[in-house]
C-alpha cells in the first residue's frame, strides 16, 4: 500500500478514536434530579464522579445504600409547528393533502402561496 494512503488512514483512525474517547455529553442538572429510590444504576462499585459523568451518567454520593452513579432522566422535548414561513422545511410534495401530510407526522398550512405547505415540526429541548 502507498505510504500516503497509510498516513491518511492513520490520521482518520486517530481522529475517530479520539472522538470515542471524549465520551458522551454530560447530562444537565435537571436531568440528574432523580429521587434516590428511582435511581437506576449506571456504573460499577467504586466508580469515580469523573468516570460516571464521562459515560453520560449522573453522580451523587450523598445518599448511602443507593446508586451513586445513575441514569439521568430523559431530556424533555417539545414539538411545535413554526409560525414563521421562512422557518418551514419541506416535508411533502406538490399537491400533498393535509391528511397525507399529517400521516407523515408533519405540519400543514396551505397559506401563503409560494412556501411549503407540508413542513417539519420544530423541536425545542426544555
Amino acid at each position: 500500500m502507498d505510504p500516503k494512503v497509510i498516513c491518511v488512514l492513520s490520521v482518520i483512525l486517530v481522529v475517530a478514536l479520539s472522538t470515542l474517547a471524549e465520551g458522551v455529553a454530560a447530562p444537565s442538572r435537571c436531568q440528574c434530579k432523580v429521587a434516590a429510590l428511582e435511581r437506576i444504576n449506571c456504573g460499577y462499585p467504586g466508580i469515580s464522579a469523573a468516570e460516571c459523568k464521562r459515560i453520560g451518567c449522573c453522580f451523587n454520593n450523598s445518599v448511602p445504600d443507593m446508586p451513586w452513579c445513575f441514569k439521568p432522566k430523559p431530556k424533555k422535548v417539545r414539538k411545535f409547528c413554526p409560525t414563521d414561513v421562512r422557518g418551514r422545511r419541506n416535508c411533502g410534495f406538490p399537491g400533498i393533502t393535509a391528511k397525507e401530510c399529517e400521516r407523515k407526522g408533519c405540519c400543514f398550512n396551505s397559506h401563503p402561496a409560494g412556501v411549503p405547505w407540508c413542513f417539519y415540526h420544530r423541536v425545542v429541548e426544555e
